[in-house]
């Protein structure tokens, strides 16, 4: 008996039959065996992956997994030619290795996945050399296209993330897949890697994805793909089964990607569980390697968190310049000082940002009065960003939210996902040469100046 088997017969009733809805949810777990058969719409307990986006009674290719990026055949139909769909598919627990030296971002609950090309370190000519790359550069094109006759013909990205189940007691590592959604292609930057092994850099491409919103079932209907797979149906037809979302966008183009992000709401209270790294896990081992290396050089823990600050809130899209460290004594709350540019680069606005720095036991929480002190050197306009190792206390959580105070807050799982990512773009994996880093820079980092100076840097 599978301990996670789940419950898939209820929404799933037809064998093997096309003209009723073959849904698939986000988050379940599929069956994915290379010879499987296409006709049997389970298979050791878990959807077929097979059957569920290549029927057998409709004879068309298996949709296969093996590589990264799968693409499959061009249609040709009575409109025109187009890609039905490609299959992307991470293995986080290749990450690191030779054949997958990076490290794939999912966010699912707000819709967002940063994925990474095929090109490898020994791969020979550009970014566009390797077959999954020339099929995303592609995709690309129509994913930006600015009107609704070629977004229409531009291919879903159908998202995989391969995953352990457990079986009599023993972790089974290959051969299932959890369906992470249908997703666009929002943005595809060129961008420059390093092997951890070899140390060598090499060219890539890197996207981030929005995952669209399925709507009440969240998920989707798996006809969909069929029908773009369909050479007797136009590219407007075979919208027929494809998520309002999607159609939305089709229809207006990137205005309306924010409106259909798939978002999962839950409480912006999290327990201080929440706030750490599951035990055990490589993250959890990275933040007590934080704590250990900064226990008795404090100081130095600040240029980490205003480096740690700069890495996520970058990723919000924000321009981020790095300011200064603020001395030791008598900061008033204040460990470091940045700005953020909002807008765009013809047209915008510098803000100040002011930062705190607390490295604690990762049992630990900080409290109201701790955030407090940011909060009370903050003017009009200005954010602050609080970075722990430990936890943000419940209240102090609820004080910021009731209140609305513009402060961005840090917890230690979020520190050691953030300096992991760092450590693996610019030191080779090596979470200790990064922290060193911040031992070495940290005198040339403080200055005695006031926060608003930071704005004509």
């Amino acid at each position: 008996m599978d301990e996670n088997r789940p419950d898939v017969g209820w929404r799933n009733t037809a064998r093997g039959g096309t003209d009723e809805p073959r849904l698939t949810l986000v988050h379940d777990v599929l069956r994915y065996a290379q010879g499987a058969s296409q006709v049997d719409p389970e298979l050791d307990g878990y959807l077929n992956y097979h059957w569920l986006t290549s029927p057998a009674d409709l004879g068309h290719r298996k949709i296969m997994l093996e590589s990264g990026i799968n693409a499959s055949e061009w249609v040709h139909a009575r409109d025109g030619v187009r890609r039905p769909v490609i299959a992307i598919r991470s293995s986080p627990w290749k990450a690191g290795h030779e054949s997958n030296p990076w490290h794939d971002e999912f966010d699912l609950d707000h819709g967002h996945v940063r994925y990474f090309g095929d090109h490898k370190p020994t791969t020979v000519g550009f970014p566009g050399a390797t077959r999954g790359n020339r099929w995303l550069l592609e995709a690309a094109q129509l994913h930006a296209g600015t009107s609704p006759e070629e977004r229409v013909l531009a291919p879903p990205l159908l998202l995989f993330r391969s995953t352990t189940i457990h079986r009599a007691g023993r972790a089974v590592v290959k051969g299932h897949v959890e369906f992470c959604g249908a997703a666009i292609i929002e943005r595809l930057e060129h961008v420059i890697q390093r092997d951890p092994d070899s140390g060598r850099s090499f060219p890539n491409i890197a996207l981030d994805l929005a995952v669209v919103s399925g709507g009440s079932v969240d998920g989707m209907d798996m006809r969909w793909i069929d029908d773009r797979r369909d050479p007797t149906l136009t590219a407007q037809q075979t919208l027929r089964h494809s998520p309002d979302a999607w159609q939305r966008w089709v229809r207006q183009g990137r205005v309306a990607i924010p409106g259909i992000r798939r978002r999962v709401l839950s409480s912006p209270v999290k327990s201080a569980p929440q706030q750490q790294p599951v035990p055990g896990t490589v993250e959890a081992e990275t933040l007590h390697t934080l704590y250990t290396f900064y226990d008795d050089r404090k100081h130095a823990f600040e240029l980490l968190a205003s480096r740690v600050a700069s890495e996520v809130l970058r990723e919000s899209g924000v321009r981020y310049k790095e300011g200064w460290l603020s001395r030791s004594s008598g900061d008033g709350g204040v460990d470091f000082i940045a700005r953020i540019d909002m807008g765009s680069l013809s047209a915008s606005t510098p803000v100040v940002v002011l930062g705190q720095a607390k490295c604690i036991k990762p049992s630990s929480s900080i409290s109201p009065e701790q955030v407090a002190r940011v909060v009370a050197r903050l003017k009009r306009g200005w954010i602050g960003v609080y970075v722990t190792t430990g936890s943000f206390s419940k209240q102090a959580q609820i004080e910021i939210i009731d209140d609305q105070y513009p402060v961005v807050l840090i917890p230690g799982a979020v520190l050691a996902e953030t300096v992991r990512r760092m450590a693996q773009a610019n030191h080779g994996g090596d979470v200790e040469a990064l922290l060193q880093t911040t031992v070495d820079g940290y005198s040339d980092s403080v200055a005695h100046r006031r926060p608003e100076e930071v704005l004509s840097i």
